[in-house]
């Protein structure tokens, strides 16, 4: 991917989460399907994303003697959900960091002029000294996610990550401009968007899918 897009965007090119990521884009698949589909991608995505998380060596007791042994060190990660779509990916890297803080974003696109409007915030107090992971399964316009991010620096944060399904060239390109530090991670980089924001080919809306609601 073209560094001109973004400095700091990462492609999950697993066999795993490219064949479940086929089967969640297929209009046939149901309800059900494409929520447990969801899941399973973002604990495989959730496993990336905590690649580098920090160790330390603690003491433990095994069944036949003591030893130092490699735990996770500091305070754990947060997740953060870009309501309402955000809490089907959060869900699934929960599998995974069951001890993780969970906090919430609420936006919703204004359908006239596409830019995100903020109804809810619920974070940890502890935020700010956390691990970040911004979880929303699409980057379309980019402007939820650069809100949302810029929210989360308000609060303090400094070490954040952006989390996605699918994200398209120019939603990458508009959260490269407002935050180039941030890295991200999605599993495809799709075409493009059409003339209502949605992404092409994509696969639908995200939050209909997960929660049955169209």
């Amino acid at each position: 991917m073209d560094e001109a897009i973004h400095p700091r965007l990462t492609v999950l090119s697993h066999p795993l989460v490219q064949h479940k990521l086929t089967i969640m884009r297929r209009r046939e698949t149901s309800t059900g399907e494409f929520r447990a589909l969801a899941r399973e991608v973002s604990l495989l995505m959730a496993y990336e994303l905590t690649r580098d998380l920090p160790i330390e060596r603690v003491p433990i007791d095994t069944p036949l003697e003591p030893m130092m042994a490699p735990a996770i060190a500091g305070k754990k990660l947060c997740i953060v959900s870009i309501l309402r779509a955000g809490d089907g990916i959060a869900a699934g890297m929960l599998d995974l960091v069951p001890s993780a803080r969970v906090g919430h974003v609420g936006l919703y696109r204004d359908p006239v002029t596409h830019r995100p409007v903020e109804y809810y915030l619920k974070l940890p107090e502890d935020v700010a000294d956390r691990l970040v992971i911004v979880v929303d399964p699409m980057l379309a316009t980019g402007n939820s996610a650069a809100a949302a991010i810029e929210r989360l620096r308000l609060a303090g944060c400094t070490n954040l990550r952006f989390a996605c399904l699918l994200a398209v060239p120019e939603g990458l390109r508009v959260l490269a401009e407002a935050h180039p530090d941030v890295p991200v991670y999605t599993c495809a980089v799709d075409r493009a968007l059409d003339e209502h924001a949605y992404i092409r080919p994509g696969l639908g809306d995200a939050g209909d899918r997960l929660f049955g609601t169209k």
